[in-house]
């Protein structure tokens, strides 16, 4: 009998012959050699993703898919996950295959409610046509620069109480301003007794329990916003296992923010010095630092500066102090966002517990700090814990650094006693209220920190004593508004400013503030739905961002309802 003989399939075989090329983009030769340029003999670790990204886009202006492609494969990653990481963040321009590459120039004018009230959106709206097609004009969130409002950016070039003239003529210039007047570099920081207080608790003698001791009876807290005891969070990571890591966050993007980049600015050696303490008190031996992207002349001084001090210790065996950049998200803010960031990955906050002291950076036991909480560890240590605690006003202690911007005659950083009123920080430290203009209410936190009525100027500002009117002061970003203001308009702003912040982890947060935004545009409020939305934001968000985002709504229902009719 004749057999038929049927042809198999091999099903395995016809897919290997398809897949003879790897999945994804193919990699373009000539991408590939500018990438490699540009990246050097740079590491190709994972966590080293965001700083090559930066690298392409100061270099092209924008990120292509070509180059994604390459720096996928050059990083030996997923292309998927290079390009997650990319679109992520608000400074990378990612253009995708076949589209236009954005202009070479950038033109960003914030729209944070201190420059919204100083004439930010006028800018908005003439500069296009003014500076014509090869410039890109851009709103943008807070750049923390709110006590030279309205503030822009032209390329990496601040510009302070902008103009359209003044843009103008910065589009042209290609200088970075951050020296300021009375900058103290490190030769003048060691000449004045800069970095003998490291010396003493290298050399012995200091004792590590006498100096976190003195943290602790200082009374510090930390200065980011959250006020955790700096002192028992030392004593905390150094019980924690080693090696241990510190993380020191510089992404101040609270609107109404700017205390670190002005300190910054003057003396960054005594946070670095602050920072070296830290770490020997802890235990560590390799340092962090997150620097916001719109910070550019700071990054440039601090790595100037950080290079003498490598080229010159002070000490032996001295921690390495690794300096990262940040790409334009406030949520890094947050700490294990930063860490997340720090790692190279897209800045989403991390669920707790495991708590960033005992898996942090790396999975690493982590130190994490505000600029300004270190800012203050020499005084502190040099000077004695009683001397910071004494201090203070109302029942208060300790020294705060108010961030003040808004409708007062001297805006500016003000070093003031914690616990000084609303109304003696504008009579004793700006000058009063701007000419003709009278006290309306008052953002004690920034964004998140709620808004207060100018009938309530006698609260006094610190850590828990604004909780009890829905407030908190966070990181001490004063806006002031004046009858001429409304806390309606500057509801709207911070809303809007949270719903284009909101990393979109969880739905309370993505969801609930674009749904908050668009009601409180509306003519009318629907307040029972606007509370029933602030409830579940604040029950179920994952971090800070979602919880504090309803508190000006809130405050506006509840402080100023003469404004909803």
């Amino acid at each position: 009998m004749n057999q038929m003989i049927i042809p198999i399939k091999v099903e395995g075989a016809s897919r290997q012959r398809k897949r003879e090329a790897p999945k994804g983009r193919r990699v373009d030769p000539a991408a590939l050699a500018q990438v490699q340029a540009l990246l050097g003999d740079a590491s190709r670790s994972a966590d080293m993703l965001i700083e090559h990204l930066h690298k392409i886009q100061d270099a092209f202006h924008c990120l292509s898919a070509e180059h994604l492609a390459a720096l996928a494969a050059e990083m030996k990653m997923a292309q998927t996950e290079v390009y997650e990481v990319a679109t992520f963040y608000h400074h990378f321009d990612v253009v995708k295959e076949g589209g236009a590459a954005p202009a070479a120039l950038t033109v960003r004018v914030c729209d944070g409610l201190s420059c919204e009230m100083a004439g930010a959106k006028d800018l908005l709206a003439r500069l296009p046509a003014i500076l014509g097609r090869d410039v890109r004009v851009l709103a943008a969130p807070c750049i923390g620069r709110c006590e030279q409002a309205p503030a822009a950016v032209v390329g990496q070039n601040p510009v302070p109480f902008a103009t359209v003239e003044a843009i103008a003529a910065k589009v042209e210039a290609k200088e970075i301003t951050h020296v300021n007047a009375g900058f103290i570099d490190f030769a003048a920081y060691r000449a004045d007794g800069g970095y003998q207080l490291l010396r003493d608790c290298i050399a012995g003698t200091r004792d590590v329990e006498a100096v976190i001791k003195t943290m602790e009876d200082s009374g510090l807290r930390g200065l980011g916003g959250a006020g955790f005891p700096a002192g028992r969070k030392w004593r905390i990571v150094r019980n924690e296992a080693g090696p241990r890591l510190m993380a020191i966050n510089i992404d101040e993007g609270e609107p109404g923010t700017f205390k670190d980049r002005f300190y910054l600015e003057r003396d960054p050696h005594r946070f670095l010095e602050g920072a070296l303490i830290a770490a020997w008190a802890v235990g560590i031996d390799t340092i962090y630092v997150y620097l916001r992207d719109e910070y550019h002349g700071c990054r440039g001084m601090l790595e100037a500066e950080l290079a003498r001090l490598r080229a010159d210790p002070p000490v032996q065996g001295m921690p390495e102090i690794i300096l990262r950049r940040g790409a334009g998200a406030y949520i890094c803010g947050e700490e294990s966002a930063m860490i997340e960031s720090i790692e190279g990955k897209r800045g989403m906050p991390r669920l707790r517990p495991p708590y960033v002291a005992q898996v942090g950076l790396f999975n690493r036991p982590t130190l994490e700090h505000n600029f300004e909480t270190l800012h203050w560890v020499r005084d502190i240590v040099e000077k004695g814990g009683a001397w910071f605690s004494s201090f203070g006003r109302n029942g208060r202690k300790g020294l705060r650094s108010f961030s003040v911007s808004g409708r007062v005659r001297q805006p500016g950083v003000k070093l003031a006693p914690a616990g000084i009123t609303i109304q003696e920080l504008i009579d004793e430290h700006c000058g009063g209220m701007l000419e003709g203009q009278t006290l309306y209410g008052y953002l004690p936190g920034g964004a998140s920190g709620g808004i207060l009525p100018a009938s309530m100027n006698d609260i006094p500002l610190d850590f828990d004593t604004l909780q009890p009117y829905g407030c908190f002061i966070g990181s001490a970003s004063v806006i002031v508004l004046s009858d001429r203001d409304s806390a309606v308009n500057a509801a709207r702003n911070m809303m809007n400013f949270f719903k284009h912040e909101s990393c979109g982890q969880c739905t309370p947060c993505r969801v609930g503030t674009a749904k908050a935004s668009a009601l409180i545009d509306k003519p009318r409020w629907d307040l029972p739905m606007l509370a029933d939305l602030s409830q579940v934001m604040r029950d179920a968000s994952i971090c800070g961002l979602g919880q504090a985002a309803p508190n000006p709504v809130d405050c506006v229902v509840k402080y100023f309802p003469q404004e909803l009719g």
